[in-house]
């Protein structure tokens, strides 16, 4: 039988499929790999970060318009993408913070959430994982809770005595953690940027940073995509509710990015094949073997 590779990447809301690891996914999906994103909410509490949308029209249609978004991306990515129907819970603010929606993502039994999520590993069957860490890449309540329900699903996707109902096993090889900032990556394109005479928009973010753990010494995968960057880019402008296209994500020319940083990062968080770290490839370990199937 024919190699074919395929990875699952699992994502709170529309548009963080854009922001985390696309480039990646667009340079396997130029490899031959199937590539799904699955998508946990809706986005439906997310703020409208384009001051040229911020509307009284864009507001009445926000679900769909950000599921039309997520179409728009999911074609210039070239993945396959679905959604677990869950409900955003947005990002509470004040203090103290107010009680999270009722019926939220956030807010659901991680055994029962991570049922569909199961399903359809055990449909796709994918090689391979990525989600985000315990602290969701950053606290927001539904990144969090992704990183609990895609390690469930992973760890019980493979077992036949669990969720019998939904689908023959499937076992997951390895699963990651997206690592999209770390204090080198932050550094390396600050500098790049100084060298050249222009004003980094990075300044603030590195005087923060000196309070702040850096997630780089976790990073054991390194995957080169700096040719993707600009499917990237284009991803995530079509998320056109989400992202300013004059804001800070495009003030960093282009070449300079792909020279100072040109790879997209990620934890190896479990791993059922022989693949030593450091690593260049998510698939290490899996090409050429039995397993990919």
């Amino acid at each position: 039988m024919a190699e074919q590779l395929r990875l699952m990447a699992v994502h709170a809301h529309p548009d963080d499929e854009s922001s985390k690891g696309a480039a990646t996914m667009a340079k396997y999906v130029a490899e031959g790999v199937d590539v799904l994103v699955v998508t946990c909410t809706g986005g439906e509490r997310g703020s409208v970060l384009n001051p040229k949308l911020d509307r009284p029209d864009v507001w009445a249609n926000i679900a769909e318009i950000r599921r039309a978004e997520m179409d728009a991306a999911r074609a210039i990515l070239g993945i396959e993408q679905a959604w677990l129907g869950f409900v955003d819970s947005g990002l509470p603010e004040g203090d103290p913070l107010p009680p999270l929606p009722e019926g939220c993502f956030a807010l659901q039994d991680v055994d029962v959430a991570a049922g569909p999520l199961v399903r359809l590993m055990r449909e796709f069957r994918p090689h391979v994982v990525t989600t985000y860490d315990e602290e969701g890449g950053y606290p927001h309540p539904d990144h969090i809770m992704c990183h609990k329900v895609s390690v469930a699903a992973f760890d019980a996707a493979g077992d036949a005595e669990r969720y019998p109902e939904l689908g023959a096993p499937w076992q997951p090889l390895k699963l990651y953690y997206d690592i999209g900032f770390s204090k080198g990556k932050i550094l390396a394109l600050h500098e790049a940027l100084l060298a050249t005479g222009a004003e980094s928009p990075y300044a603030e973010w590195l005087t923060r940073w000196e309070d702040r753990p850096d997630k780089g010494p976790r990073i054991t995968t390194r995957v080169p995509c700096a040719e993707y960057f600009p499917v990237r880019d284009d991803a995530l402008r079509a998320h056109a509710t989400q992202v300013d296209p004059d804001g800070f994500w495009f003030q960093v020319p282009m070449e300079l990015q792909q020279r100072a940083w040109p790879t997209e990062d990620f934890e190896l968080v479990r791993s059922s094949v022989d693949s030593p770290t450091p690593e260049s490839d998510l698939f290490a370990g899996v090409r050429g073997t039995a397993h990919a199937r």
